[in-house]
């Protein structure tokens, strides 16, 4: 032991100075140490060495990586991870409480009370993981730590990483990711669709063993006590402990249930329940949801230098312009929404209550009537209720599809998944303003409750700040308990600049509608003219107010966004845009808007390549992307500055980051306007990644939300080319075909080609080498279909497929003269976006070194 104490100091020297050892677990040694660069001490978890080894490091990495970007207050954060002369390992914080088994090895029944509010926190680090995507897998006393009385879950994505980098290796080691008492039947089973659910049953293991000082299975071995797990029933708790209320014991048992179709549909809802039960007089009754002060740092990376999917930057720039073209109009948009929990739906009528959409109020008339005012009205209040933790409010990207009354309020709570529903009418009255707010039911579309007031017509500020406070009140009633708003901070005292800012939005909106419907007169310039024009008498209203500024830089943006990949004819516009930022950011030097769009502006002017100049290119990009990295430090949910920085990773970090800075983003707003863009690069670096089943589930996400899209079509072809799916060929011909037809006009060649190299993988796949052959050859395009040689990149895999060698490093030599910049990252074997997964083949191949490294 001290022989490996020392071989790790010496790896590790420089930047760990391992102290000591501290424990030991089924699938890691533990030491303390300290880090040398923060001077803090921290815990490091070196996989045991024959693990290790079957695993290997990449694939263990990057997963560790997709796991590390959780950030919640019950979560013990990962620092860092890596390895080094053999050791794979990964950093946590080191606390100085103890664990929860610690406690129950002393205290062995705890306090009902305490047992509550462990599990409560627990779910609800659960719960946001969940949402995710992420799930446990190993939940367990040893795996929770007790600090100030307040529970973590420590190694939080660490059994995914090994289950999902060691796949069949994993049984090699003579391992099993779980433990025997706490793993559920279908777990122990070896299911491999294992969802929320599972960690639910562990949960609820960990929570019966708190209350009775023992899990509800055991037996001499691990073999007996799964099968107890998978075939008896649950020993009742109050037979053992009879001041055990009836409610929580209810819940543990539905929580323990055999089939996960029976127990809480998610892991919130088992929580919801313990704290629903009596507990009696002096239990202390602390609701998970008041602890949801998320912790969020910006993901951190391996440089990698080559774009997400392998393409050219050029193909990069070029397909930029349908992200940045919807993307900019996303400054301000808030958190809203998160993408489908890995747990179940909460089944029929159970919409969660707490998950709100603001719908858009109704005025007297539009234009200049009361319509701009309902509209600002509407997105303060979804911007306010944002703010208040254990609520999931909708975007106004989400509800803005749902105006007027035309569609029952049922039918749009279940398109939106919100349990409530926010709807009102404002109209004048003389002099004075009459709001009425509805709180409807999403489940029934019935009124919950509702509420009248008003206020002078010329009080609009005052209006809003009423507004929020009455629906903050038919909240907290709604769901029973407390609703705490932060407290009113007005961003202009000036009625006149909020009134004409609330105008300009206006008219931006309708500019931007007639952007989408491809409309190219004079009226969109118009439009974006005349929002512009409001945003200045705004500003001069109160010249300390950065709105209007923001609002002026995105128009200047529109209006590049406007003159296509014309970088001579767009630099204007973007550097006026530039001006108005840096204007704003004068006032608020952190102001997260004006960061997003300074940085969009930046970014896109890198992709039209208007600083030719290298170095100066090479700084503008830098600059964008400290614009949107600072953006979403100081606002996490800032959604489009995640959509941004996802697609400038795809650039200059890879594919894991890049990855990561997309799921942010949709976590943040799945109703943002790039929101298809958005899913497509998804799904394109997790299959980069070689992540099939998440690829999969991206592609149906896009394909059931955008089914005229394309990219939802050609995702399906691409992944018949791998091993996730059967090699049907018939289907691959009918999906390039289905490509060509939904492709865009301009692209479409380009696509149809694409899709038929595709098809080729198929061929290949199913054992028709030489049709595969045959197809490939005729898919190839010239220099003015493919000037960077794409459809090459794609050959490679094609030939590889069909056990050709000799053709695939043609096709590679065919691509990198094309692209000569990518032998750097290609080479680059220390980074995580090293060769494709389908390049793995041919890495020691002398003719594969020669290509890459000119020698």
């Amino acid at each position: 032991m001290a022989d490996l104490i020392d071989s790790l100091r010496t790896a590790l020297e420089g930047r760990y100075a391992v102290e000591r050892l501290i424990g030991q677990g089924g699938m890691a040694t533990v030491y303390l140490a300290r880090d040398s660069r923060h001077d803090r001490p921290v815990a490091i978890k070196v996989l045991r060495p024959e693990l290790a080894a079957s695993l290997g490091a990449d694939r263990f990495l990057r997963e560790i990586r997709v796991a590390a970007h959780l950030q919640h207050p019950n979560i013990l954060a990962l620092y860092d991870s890596g390895e080094a002369a053999g050791f794979l390992y990964y950093v946590m914080p080191f606390i100085e409480g103890e664990s929860l088994r610690a406690r129950l090895d002393r205290e062995a029944q705890l306090p009902v009370p305490d047992a509550v509010q462990i599990t409560c926190e627990l779910a609800d680090a659960l719960h946001y993981a969940h949402t995710h995507r992420v799930i446990h897998r190993d939940i367990k006393p040893e795996n929770v730590l007790i600090q100030e009385g307040h529970a973590l879950v420590a190694d939080f994505g660490i059994a995914r990483a090994v289950s999902e980098a060691g796949g069949d290796k994993l049984t090699e080691t003579g391992m099993a990711v779980g433990t025997p008492h706490y793993m559920s039947p279908e777990q122990a089973l070896a299911g491999e669709h294992l969802d929320g659910r599972a960690d639910q049953y562990s949960l609820a293991c960990v929570c019966y063993e708190m209350l009775v000082g023992q899990p509800p299975f055991d037996g001499p071995n691990a073999m007996a006590i799964l099968a107890r797990q998978s075939m008896e029933s649950v020993p009742s708790l109050r037979v053992v402990r009879h001041s055990i209320p009836d409610d929580v014991e209810d819940a543990v048992m539905r929580a323990l249930e055999k089939t996960p179709a029976d127990r809480f549909p998610t892991v919130r809802e088992f929580a919801d329940a313990l704290l629903q039960a009596d507990l009696g007089p002096t239990a202390r009754r602390t609701s998970p949801r008041a602890m949801q002060a998320v912790r969020r740092t910006t993901p951190r990376g391996v440089k990698g230098g080559r774009a997400a999917g392998g393409r050219s930057a050029r193909f990069w720039a070029i397909s930029a312009a349908a992200l940045l073209a919807l993307a900019g109009t996303g400054v301000g948009v808030w958190r809203a929404s998160h993408p489908r929990p890995i747990e179940s739906g909460a089944g029929p009528g159970g919409l969660d209550p707490h998950r709100i959409a603001v719908l858009y109020f109704q005025g007297e008339g539009t234009g200049d009537s009361l319509g701009y005012l309902a509209d600002g009205l509407t997105e303060g209040l979804i911007r306010e209720l944002n703010q208040v933790q254990g609520l999931e409010v909708i975007s106004k990207g989400g509800v803005a599809s749902f105006r007027g009354d035309s569609i029952p309020r049922d039918s749009v709570a279940r398109a939106l998944k919100a349990g409530t529903l926010v709807t009102g009418e404002i109209e004048r009255r003389g002099g004075r303003l009459r709001t009425t707010v509805r709180l409807v039911d999403g489940g029934s579309g019935a009124d919950f409750e509702r509420t009248t007031f008003e206020q002078p017509a010329g009080n609009l500020l005052g209006v809003q700040d009423t507004l929020t406070q009455k629906v903050a009140g038919l909240i907290r009633k709604r769901l029973g308990e407390e609703v705490r708003l932060r407290e009113q901070r007005t961003s202009t005292r000036s009625v006149s600049a909020w009134a004409l800012v609330q105008r300009a939005e206006q008219v931006r909106k309708q500019a931007e509608a007639l952007v989408d419907k491809k409309d190219t007169t004079a009226a969109v310039v118009q439009s974006f003219d005349r929002a512009d024009s409001l945003y200045a008498q705004a500003h001069t209203a109160d010249s300390t107010w950065t709105e209007p500024l923001v609002g002026r830089a995105s128009v200047a943006y529109r209006r590049s966004r406007l003159l296509g990949f014309d970088g001579v004819a767009a630099k204007p516009w973007i550097d006026k845009g530039k001006k108005f930022a840096e204007q704003a950011l004068a006032l608020d030097r952190q102001n997260p808007d004006g960061l997003e769009v300074r940085g969009t502006l930046r970014y896109w002017g890198w992709l039209l390549n208007v600083e030719p100049d290298p170095a100066a290119a090479k700084q503008l990009l830098k600059d964008a992307q400290a614009d949107l990295e600072t953006a979403v430090k100081v606002r996490p949910s800032q959604a489009g500055a995640w959509s941004i920085l996802s697609h400038l990773y795809s650039n200059t970090k890879g594919e894991t980051d890049a990855k990561l800075a997309g799921l942010r983003a949709y976590e943040a707003d799945a109703y943002l306007r790039d929101a298809p863009q958005l899913i497509n690069r998804l799904f394109s670096t997790s299959y980069d990644l070689a992540q099939f089943p998440e690829a999969a589930y991206w592609c149906d996400e896009g394909g059931r939300r955008f089914p005229l899209d394309f990219n939802f079509t050609r995702c399906q072809l691409w992944l018949l080319s791998t091993k996730a799916k059967e090699p049907d060929v018939a289907r691959a011909w009918k999906l390039a075909d289905s490509v060509r037809a939904l492709s865009p006009v301009g692209r479409r060649e380009y696509d149809s080609r694409e899709a038929r190299m595709f098809v080729a993988m198929v061929l290949a796949r199913a054992g028709l080498a030489d049709s595969a052959r045959g197809v490939a050859l005729r898919a190839r395009g010239g220099t003015d279909v493919d000037p960077t040689q794409d459809l090459a990149y794609d050959e490679v895999y094609v030939h590889l497929l069909r056990g050709d060698k000799d053709q695939a490093l043609e096709s590679l030599k065919r691509y990198l003269a094309a692209n000569p910049e990518r032998r750097a990252s290609l080479a680059d074997t220390s980074a995580q976006t090293t060769s494709p997964w389908w390049f793995r083949s041919l890495e020691d191949d002398p003719r594969f070194k020669a290509l890459v490294f000119g020698k």
